[in-house]
């Protein structure tokens, strides 16, 4: 009898233990839904469409069991996964709050460059306020006490049953973590609501873990599909105006000019917002306009990301082909990527990059190299007077080193200069209140969000400031120099956006930035034309006498038709004509035979510098002679 009552109470324990789990675990679903906050996998929708919710809390179940497994407390596992859980949810505020996007699987690549010197400017954009900090020390406060007084629920020795779950349990969150394809059957777009195209509606319908998930598993089966073909499809239409491009005739007498390029940190036009139509901000922009080639910029692009923007100026490979590659500098694999710096560097000039920040930050000194870069002049390589303004270098400091940078003798330069003092957030005090205060708002602004547009708008001033003064200095060069300016990005002045729009009426993420490209010593005809980044390379080669890449001249023949096509991830697609579809698909396969160096040997002879044609002709007759060698050897 007593056996039986032991018997029938251990079973009621186990009973109860499970039942204790399983409200943890409808907790953990429900408080996740809340904590998300989306529609999508609100606590509403557990009967409507139960997978939403399940699928978004399912990476921290799993965290929560496995930790169960280990620490054999509950509340312990659940409250640990939760945290975590909820650390990433505030990250994901504070980047919607300042670039108006959910995290993306590439973001978690970031964490590094928080090692790598990247503290001093991602950690601006953390919270001012106290009460965030008091609330994560309050949750690792209530997780030591659950560790110190919960008692155990189940006994440590379980006859290898706990190793065995415990095994189990890891290796499904490994699986997931790994992006295995079969987790493509449970998180897949067309049951879950997958917008591939944008992340903040993707994330609206099915939350922001499983938005993560599935652009995970997403990234990793994406492959670059090449067709070879496509290169006589596209050569076919462009081949005579590319090599009308490539045979332009370039007086033998000319030196080859200086090239100085500016990447402006945040820097574009206020005019296309509301409220600024009329109002100048800008005037040696609009001057030097005047007197060169300029226009709207479509970059890859918003609010962050400049390394974007900066690979496919250096490269003229666009990002639109490499649907994985969200961050390049980060994901770079090879050791020598083709770009405009070595094709530069092929024609004898000495390259150099500019940048008054840490080096490693976006892995800058390691990518430099893989581009052609000679030397990376960092902010170790500043003179220690060089100003601050705000939290970062000012930019006259930049122009400074520009032109102790620049030689009037030797071979011909190439500086691309990166400046930072117009990097975000923007809630920093300058060094020029009053100046600052000055600068006109819109009245729909609110009190918040205009502090930090007149802080931006003071920053961009300077920026056009020393645009003009660099251009002036340039002018008075005994040597030719060609100076190209451009934004990387808009600045993620999101609140300020929302409250007045733009005029063309379309969203933030749609909008154009700005770029000019003039001859200081030789102003000529101002001409205006929709560029996208990767398409400044070729034409700057171009217009400083450079054109043997058969590459770089496709790029300038598509321009008026692939341009616009150019986005920050999010926005809104634009419809394409029959024309633009074959053009971008056959540029897909091109970009990426370009990127993996084998598009030249698929070229006729007649688009190949005479070097690669002799070096091609080689290489044939070697590998015949080899071929006949190998034969007598049989």
């Amino acid at each position: 009898m007593a056996f039986v009552s032991s018997t029938l109470l251990s079973k009621r324990t186990v009973a109860t233990r499970i039942v204790l789990v399983l409200a943890m675990m409808a907790a953990f679903v429900l408080l996740t839904g809340f904590l998300d906050g989306n529609d999508g996998v609100a606590a509403s929708q557990l009967f409507a469409q139960p997978a939403f919710p399940l699928a978004n809390a399912m990476p921290g179940l799993m965290l929560a069991l496995l930790l169960l497994v280990m620490t054999r407390r509950t509340l312990l596992s659940f409250g640990l996964a939760f945290l975590a859980q909820a650390v990433m949810y505030g990250v994901n505020a504070l980047k919607v709050a300042n670039l108006g996007i959910p995290l993306l699987p590439a973001d978690f690549r970031m964490v590094e460059q928080l090692r790598k010197g990247g503290l001093h400017v991602l950690g601006s954009y953390l919270p001012h306020s106290p009460w965030p900090y008091l609330a994560l020390l309050g949750g690792i406060a209530v997780v030591a006490a659950m560790w110190r007084l919960e008692p155990p629920l189940f006994a440590s020795h379980t006859s290898g049953k706990r190793v065995t779950t415990g095994a189990l349990l890891g290796a499904m969150l490994a699986t997931l973590l790994l992006g295995m394809p079969g987790w493509g059957n449970f998180y897949n777009g067309k049951k879950l609501w997958m917008e591939p195209w944008s992340a903040s509606a993707t994330t609206s319908h099915s939350g922001l873990v499983s938005s993560l998930v599935m652009f995970h598993l997403q990234d990793r089966r994406t492959k670059q599909k090449v067709d070879p073909g496509a290169v006589n499809n596209l050569l076919q239409t462009t081949g005579d105006a590319v090599r009308a491009r490539m045979q332009t005739p370039v007086d033998p007498g000319t030196a080859l000019p200086d090239i100085v390029v500016i990447q402006s940190e945040s820097f574009f036009n206020p005019r296309i917002m509301r409220g600024y139509e009329n109002v100048q901000l800008t005037p040696n922009l609009d001057r030097l306009a005047a007197q060169g080639m300029s226009g709207p910029l479509h970059v890859p692009t918003f609010g962050g990301g400049t390394i974007r923007t900066e690979f496919e100026m250096l490269t003229g490979l666009s990002l639109r082909y490499f649907g994985n590659m969200q961050f390049p500098y980060l994901q770079l694999n090879d050791k020598v990527v083709p770009s405009m710096v070595r094709t530069l560097r092929a024609h004898g000039y000495e390259t150099v990059a500019i940048h008054g920040n840490d080096p490693t930050f976006w892995n800058r000194n390691t990518a430099f190299k893989t581009l052609g870069f000679d030397r990376f002049v960092s902010q170790s390589s500043f003179p220690a007077s060089a100003p601050m303004d705000g939290k970062y270098m000012a930019d006259s400091a930049m122009t400074d080193e520009i032109m102790a940078q620049l030689k009037e003798a030797g071979a011909p330069q190439f500086l691309f200069a990166i400046s930072l003092e117009g990097h975000g957030p923007y809630d920093t005090v300058p060094n020029d209140r009053a100046a600052r205060d000055a600068i006109p708002v819109p009245a729909v602004v609110d009190s918040k969000d205009k502090l930090e547009l007149q802080n931006y708008l003071y920053h961009m001033r300077h920026a056009d400031q020393e645009l003009g003064r660099l251009a002036d200095l340039l002018a008075k060069r005994s040597r030719p120099t060609l100076l190209l300016f451009y934004g990387d990005h808009l600045p993620g002045l999101v609140g300020a956006y929302h409250a007045t729009g733009f005029v063309d009426g379309q969203n933030m993420l749609s909008q154009a930035g700005t770029w000019l490209l003039i001859d200081p010593r030789n102003p000529g005809e101002p001409q205006r034309t929709d560029m996208a980044s990767w398409m400044l390379p070729g034409l700057l080669l171009e217009r400083a006498g450079i054109h043997d890449d058969a590459y770089f001249a496709l790029t300038q023949v598509l321009a008026p038709s692939l341009a616009q096509l150019t986005r920050a991830p999010g926005a809104t697609p634009i419809s394409l004509d029959a024309q633009q579809e074959l053009f971008d698909k056959d540029m897909a396969s091109v970009t990426v035979l370009r990127m993996k160096g084998k598009l030249d040997k698929l070229l006729p002879a007649s688009l190949l510098p005479p070097s690669t044609v002799v070096a091609k002709q080689d290489s044939e007759e070697e590998g015949t002679r080899a071929a006949a060698a190998m034969g007598m050897h049989r």
